[in-house]
């Protein structure tokens, strides 16, 4: 182990040589004579003793910030960047500038989290800092010539540690605001000569997708070490990652600690990870671990308890504990642990994680492991009636429910699966257990009876997040902004309207506060209104898939379908995906459309294909436009998917351009236009007037329709809704040689212009969206449905079985089960 050098009278955290470097901030290197110095002349600015407020951020301001605050015993109140405007009831019940009642050994306050918004702080003395940022050191043979790099958030006791015990020791630090996922950290790494990388269970995760390894380590001949902590990671993943940084000379530190205990309570010795990769292993030097027993604890394991100087001197919960002293001798950490023959100890499980729910008491720890194990990442919230089970994508809610039913010996309804994009952790990268809570109490209370009187910001901001599938949204955040399409927009608009009554055309781009205070008081119940609002897109869209079936069912010739469902798609393109903030977050949201499309095709038509169906690989692949034939056979059956997609990705690459983005930000009507006006005169140029035979399904010749849609949507003044009207007849007129065909598109073009919403009965209203949501999964599989029928002359039965196929597909694949179960729960509780 090094020595660890005395540290300066000047500053007690801080050990380096004058001339050595101490901080790297991009082009800007400080020596420690110049952190020094600036750390002086910000301790001249403080004045007398008094608590401070910072937000920590990766920049030689903030730590001078910090040293210097640490230096003259100001206590400091550490933020998560951007805290001090989100967490205001904090600030006030810790107000900046407190002088009085501040305990002589009082330096830092953090939050338990390591996502401050709690009142509830942990207080932490000098000496437990110095003792921890020591141990520390002891322990990873931290050397003045060791180069760290702050992977993880400063706010976060164990980012900070590694502020802490590399300044002690004289060694560098680079800051820096890069993840772990990004080249340029580690080129950055690579550059600067990084010797160790500290990482959460998320950051390795983080390095598994972005394929950290073989190719990588040889850049850094210089890293020594990773570590990581912040949270159990498998124990595959330990023996892995410990084999893999082994073969290059790296070695792997397996850590456990809490904020309560400074950072570090435990450490595995890198040669006992891959032999021993459950194990936290042995206490940090200057502490001991014991176990203590605890009732209906299983045999051989209880609490596991630490001492050492390091353990905070206690909580903080309001202004007057900042006066109290050291109070605890010990902590007892709250984890279920064991010790083995071989002294290593090992953390099992939460003593607070052990869960009783209608009798059967779980253990959420062994259950999530156990499902992590089969290939299932889900994060668990118990109720006395239910398990509530968090799972990332969609797809694996029925696979999951039964594992978790198997797994706990409850009944299948009494586990409630939630599909998330992905599990919520917090900014240290821990499982966010609090927001996943709150989620929760959301959804319990989606489930009573409507209420009445004034519709409050966080009732609008609750509904987004349980039908988003959103555990993080505000009251700041639109249903645009939270990612909502077309889909989910059926679902949260009839909830809306049946609280709100009539909604503003806007809804979709108001935050929830500003929906509020748009309709501050929903109307009473003898004055309702009967029926539930349905905005006149998903009428549109429920009745062109209808009228696609009916017509290839050959029960009434209807056509044209097909061509208002590419308008309607442009349209809810311009109010959803092309409403989102940000250049990236708009191509990201068309991508993802692109993907909702593109996946089900392929995998539907490529398993027709494998199974001895006639479809070619170009049309699975949706290429059949650039690569088919020019007569219609049954390769042409998916074109209007293929448009979609090919739209979809088309337009993102448009807007990836940063002149063409900002050119549709600044007039995105004219923008339509424009692209109305290209795509129809290359349709013009293609076909002429009349599109012949299989020109009319051809991306190249049906582009205006999405282009018209959106269009319609952009325009507001009453001008702008005649043009559109106009050019909708023009450019409609003529294109099949069928009036009729023709009179059925312009007119579903036409009604996109209606602004209103039309009241149909709650069950009409249900069965509308239904349809219209499942319209992608009905016209995937109709093509499979309907023949055998409308060739044995039952022609109403086969469009009844395609509606309910695509229905049925629909509510397995999860895409919309949510939305029925919901417009269901909202009738019964009507009823109540």
């Amino acid at each position: 182990m090094s020595t660890i050098p005395v540290v300066r009278p000047d500053h007690w955290l801080v050990g380096g040589d004058r001339d050595a470097p101490a901080l790297v901030d991009g082009d800007v290197v400080l020596t420690y004579g110049d952190l020094l110095d600036l750390v002086a002349a910000e301790r001249t600015r403080l004045g007398s003793r008094h608590l401070i407020t910072l937000e920590a951020r990766p920049t030689v301001d903030f730590v001078v910030s910090y040293l210097a605050a640490l230096s003259d015993g100001h206590p400091v109140l550490l933020l998560a960047e951007g805290d001090s405007a989100r967490h205001a009831d904090l600030l006030a019940a810790y107000p900046a500038g407190t002088a009085a009642g501040l305990h002589r050994d009082l330096a830092l306050l953090l939050s338990t989290s390591g996502s401050t918004g709690s009142p509830k702080l942990v207080r932490l003395s000098r000496d437990n800092l110095l003792a921890n940022a020591r141990s520390i050191a002891d322990y990873l043979d931290l050397r003045s010539t060791d180069v760290a790099i702050t992977a993880l958030p400063l706010h976060y006791c164990y980012g900070l540690s590694v502020l802490h015990s590399h300044l002690l020791v004289g060694a560098t630090v680079v800051l820096t605001d890069l993840s772990v996922a990004d080249a340029c950290f580690w080129d950055l790494a690579e550059r600067t000569g990084v010797t160790g990388v500290a990482g959460v269970p998320h950051s390795f995760a983080l390095l598994d997708a972005t394929g950290f390894g073989p190719e990588t380590l040889p850049r850094l001949p210089s890293l020594r070490y990773l570590t990581q902590a912040g949270g159990r990671m498998a124990p595959d993943r330990v023996r892995e990652w410990a084999g893999l940084l082994g073969e290059h000379g790296v070695d792997l530190f397996v850590m456990y600690g809490q904020t309560e205990a400074t950072a570090r309570m435990a450490y595995l010795p890198p040669d006992l990870a891959a032999e021993h990769p459950s194990a936290i292993g042995v206490a940090v030097p200057g502490g001991t671990l014991r176990i203590a027993e605890v009732p209906e604890a299983p045999p051989g394991t209880g609490e596991l308890v630490y001492a050492g100087p390091n353990v905070m001197m206690g909580y903080a919960e309001s202004l007057d504990d900042l006066a109290r002293g050291p109070e605890l001798s010990e902590l007892r950490t709250g984890d279920l642990a064991r010790v083995g023959a071989n002294g290593l100890y090992e953390v099992v499980g939460r003593l607070d994680r052990q869960a009783k729910v209608l009798g059967h008491r779980i253990d959420l720890d062994r259950v999530e492991r156990r499902l992590a194990a089969e290939g299932d990442a889900v994060r668990l919230v118990a109720r006395p009636d239910c398990l509530w089970v968090f799972v990332a994508g969609a797809r694996t809610r029925g696979r999951v429910r039964d594992r978790i039913a198997r797994a706990t010996g409850l009944r299948a309804a009494a586990v409630r699966v939630v599909a998330l994009d992905a599990l919520p952790v917090t900014s240290s990268g821990k499982p966010d257990d609090a927001t996943l809570r709150a989620h929760v109490e959301r959804e319990e209370a989606l489930r009573l009876p409507v209420p009445t009187g004034p519709v409050t910001a966080e009732e609008v901001r609750d509904l987004y997040a349980v039908v988003l599938g959103r555990p993080d949204a505000s009251v700041g955040d639109s249903f645009v902004g939270l990612g909502g399409d077309s889909l989910s927009y059926v679902e949260v608009a009839t909830r809306l309207g049946d609280r709100l009554g009539s909604l503003p055309p806007s809804w979709p781009s108001l935050s929830a506060t500003e929906l509020a205070a748009e309709v501050p008081r929903a109307p009473a119940p003898g004055r309702r209104r009967r029926g539930v609002p349905v905005d006149i897109s998903v009428l549109l869209r429920a009745v062109a898939i209808t009228l696609v079936v009916v017509t290839h069912a050959d029960l009434f010739q209807l056509q044209g379908g097909a061509h208002v469902l590419l308008a309607v798609a442009g349209y809810n393109l311009a109010r959803f995906q092309l409403a989102v903030q940000g250049r990236r977050q708009r191509v990201a949201g068309l991508v993802r459309s692109a993907r909702a499309v593109a996946v089900p095709t392929l995998a539907f038509v490529g398993l027709l294909a494998v199974v001895g169906h006639e479809y070619r690989w170009p049309t699975a692949l949706l290429l059949n436009g650039l690569l088919g034939g020019d007569r219609w056979d049954e390769q042409w059956q998916f074109w209007f998917l293929e448009t979609l997609v090919w739209c979809y990705l088309g337009l993102a690459a448009l807007l990836a351009v940063p002149l063409l983005e900002r050119a549709h930000r600044a007039d995105p009507f004219r923008s339509a236009l424009v692209a109305f006006a290209i795509t129809l005169g290359v349709r013009y140029w293609w076909t002429g007037v009349e599109a012949e035979s299989t020109e009319r399904y051809t991306l190249g010749v049906v582009a205006w329709c999405l282009a018209l849609g959106a269009s319609a949507a952009y325009a507001r003044s009453p001008w702008q809704r005649v043009l559109v009207a106009l050019l909708a007849v023009a450019a409609t007129a003529g294109f099949f040689g069928d009036s009729r065909r023709e009179a059925i598109v312009a007119a579903g073009m036409l009604l996109l212009l209606v602004r209103c919403q039309l009241r149909v009965p709650a069950r009409v209203a249900a069965a509308f969206g239904a349809v219209a949501s499942a319209s992608l999964w009905i016209y995937l599989t109709h093509w499979q449905v309907y023949p055998s029928l409308e060739d044995d002359g039952h022609r109403i039965w086969a469009i009844a079985a395609s509606l309910a196929v695509g229905l049925a597909v629909w509510s397995v694949v999860g895409t919309g089960g949510r939305a029925v179960h919901a417009l269901r729960c909202r009738r019964l509780t009507r009823r109540r």
